[in-house]
């Protein structure tokens, strides 16, 4: 099941691939790549999920994954059966394309314990010794 969380994203079409950043939370999505920022919504249904988003370009350079279009509304289609999903999209703007992707949802790290104390004094007398050089 698609979890609400952050994802680390993957995706190809023929014409190229990236990588980005999405989000997932109460039914939305979003997120952004180096050249594009994405937004939308999503239904869930088990482990299938189908979203529609709208992405525009933020930065100006080479082409999209889809090729020239900065502008594009994604339908997408996926299982997600664990912590990592994958899905297609396609685009009524770039007819024919055919986005493939993968999500891998981000795990938070383990809080650091808490210091038990202070740190003792530094003492460089303490330090290893490395071994005299003839001079």
């Amino acid at each position: 099941m698609l979890k609400d969380g952050t994802y680390a994203a993957w995706y190809k079409t023929p014409f190229d691939q990236g990588t980005g950043i999405v989000h997932v939370a109460d039914g939305q999505i979003w997120g952004r790549d180096s050249l594009m920022t994405y937004h939308g919504s999503c239904k869930i249904d088990g482990d299938r999920f189908t979203a529609t988003v709208s992405t525009k370009r933020h930065t100006e350079g080479r082409a999209t994954v889809f090729g020239v279009y900065d502008e594009l509304t994604l339908d997408i289609e996926g299982t997600c059966p664990g912590k990592i999903a994958t899905y297609t999209a396609t685009s009524g703007q770039a007819r024919g394309v055919v986005l493939q992707g993968t999500l891998i949802l981000t795990e938070q790290s383990a809080a650091a314990p808490e210091g038990t104390g202070q740190l003792p004094a530094f003492n460089p007398g303490r330090l290893p010794k490395l071994p005299r050089r003839p001079r």
